[in-house]
């Protein structure tokens, strides 16, 4: 399948850690024609950390997208009655983030879009960055599994030795995982060794 052309939402959360590999992966996906609308969370749009400011990050992804981020529930709110989405990605993905959408609790600028997303009954893609997915998340990213329209990038422990709970996705799957759950399919296998 083609992506130039595609009408991809890709929210950004709280992994600060993760922020410049997600934001690689949009500059691929930019690469191959898509039309991406930028949607971070209000701690990424105000947040100054060791990995970078937060002025760098919305900087950097309004340059690839060429659009302004957003970054409120009301300006996340049309994208379901305006269909305006072919696919909504999540990457990175927070454990806070997963928890609300397995709770259906609606209360950033990201969580909103995917709600919006999911009304129209179109394909949602989380790229997971959690330090609890095998432990208090664990429940929530089961639940997502069983979601309708809910994909994931294939992910693994991040650490098994020192961080056991952790569990990251596999950032250079994230094109093959859209790809795929554009076609609702999940890019198997979902959970990685290496």
């Amino acid at each position: 399948m083609s992506i130039a052309g595609k009408r991809v939402g890709f929210g950004l959360t709280g992994s600060f850690c993760t922020l410049d590999k997600s934001i690689e992966q949009m500059e691929k996906l930019a690469g191959l024609g898509a039309d991406i609308i930028p949607i971070i969370s209000g701690i990424v749009e105000t947040s100054d950390t060791r990995f970078g400011k937060a002025e760098y990050f919305r900087k950097r992804i309004e340059d690839i997208t060429g659009k302004k981020c957003i970054t409120t529930i009301v300006d996340a709110e049309p994208i379901g009655p305006r269909n305006l989405l072919d696919i909504m990605a999540v990457m990175p993905c927070t454990g806070n983030t997963l928890a609300k959408l397995a709770n259906g609790i609606t209360d950033t600028s990201v969580t909103m879009a995917v709600k919006a997303q999911l009304r129209n009954r179109k394909p949602v893609l989380l790229g997971i960055a959690t330090n609890d997915g095998l432990g208090a998340n664990a429940k929530n990213i089961g639940l997502l599994h069983n979601t309708g329209n809910i994909f994931f990038v294939p992910y693994r422990q991040d650490d098994p030795h020192k961080k056991t709970n952790s569990l990251i996705c596999l950032m250079d799957l994230f094109i093959p995982a859209l790809e795929a759950a554009l076609n609702g399919i999940q890019l198997q296998p979902v959970l990685a060794i290496e």
